[in-house]
């Protein structure tokens, strides 16, 4: 069995006014257990998960499949109960974010809308929320600029790539501006060129909006690339077993995977990898 890796980052009693500004999220001894028929059947999918995520982070949660990543994501955005342990976001229980809507939310798959073109797509959850006409239009077109697809708000995405598609659905996620956008695997069922474009092109998009990245991945040169750090998490019940901080300068581009430490860091997650399986 892993050992338990506690990253607590402990702030003084005279910061504590100040914590939720400082932590998008605290996750705390978080266990997620799914009910089966009957006891025998359930499955610990977590275990005893502690995990703190500074504002305007870049996080990879990496591991074996079945691990609990997207349990993680899950938690995180309130789509699940945790069965024991604490979860808050900026201070707040998951439960209020959710419900202020502080959450982007990218899926594997784009899930876009044939029959709305690209620009309302992107607009969608702002229609949901009520905005104007005019403040709908004129933020997802600085969105899709903002991803390179400005000349393509007009079409309808059958008429895209793959890639182009997952940057819309990229967009719509930043339409509401959340404090935190979740992404699980976004870029897993595209070629390696098409991925490592995208894998500048979402760094420049946290640059541009400051927003915490919570990014579940099972490739490991591709965490390594984007990350502040990067979770390996132990195979079921997920446990975290190693925290890595990723020292690559930034911004990062085509030459950083081209150097020693990035060499380095990715042998090293490797490592870590092969010893929890």
């Amino acid at each position: 069995m892993p050992e338990k890796v506690e990253n607590k980052l402990s702030a003084s009693s005279s910061n504590k006014d100040k914590e939720p500004e400082t932590f998008a999220v605290k996750i705390d001894q978080v266990t997620m257990r799914y009910p089966g028929l009957d006891k025998n059947q359930s499955v610990l999918a977590l275990s005893e998960v502690s995990l703190d995520i500074k504002r305007g982070e870049f996080i990879s949660l990496i591991g074996p499949s079945g691990c609990g990543k997207t349990t993680l994501l899950r938690l995180i955005a309130d789509l699940l109960k945790p069965t024991s342990g604490t979860l808050t976001i900026g201070g707040k229980p998951a439960t209020l974010a959710r419900q202020g809507r502080e959450y982007g939310f990218v899926p594997q798959a784009p899930t876009l809308y044939d029959w709305r073109t690209v620009l309302k797509n992107v607009e969608m959850p702002l229609e949901i929320m009520g905005f104007a006409k005019a403040e709908r239009e004129k933020r997802a077109v600085e969105l899709l600029e903002m991803v390179g697809l400005g000349d393509f708000q007009h079409k309808y995405p059958w008429q895209l790539s793959g890639g182009m598609q997952q940057r819309v659905s990229i967009a719509r996620a930043l339409s509401f501006k959340p404090a935190i956008l979740l992404m699980d695997e976004p870029f897993g069922a595209l070629d390696e060129m098409t991925r490592e474009r995208l894998n500048g092109e979402l760094l420049n998009i946290w640059r541009d909006t400051k927003t915490t990245i919570i990014f579940v991945t099972h490739s490991i040169p591709e965490a390594v690339f984007l990350s502040t750090r990067v979770v390996v998490m132990s195979p079921r019940p997920g446990r975290i077993s190693k925290i890595v901080p990723i020292d690559l300068p930034y911004p990062r581009v085509y030459e950083t995977r081209e150097s020693t430490r990035y060499f380095e860091l990715v042998s090293e997650i490797r490592h870590n990898l092969r010893e929890v399986e």
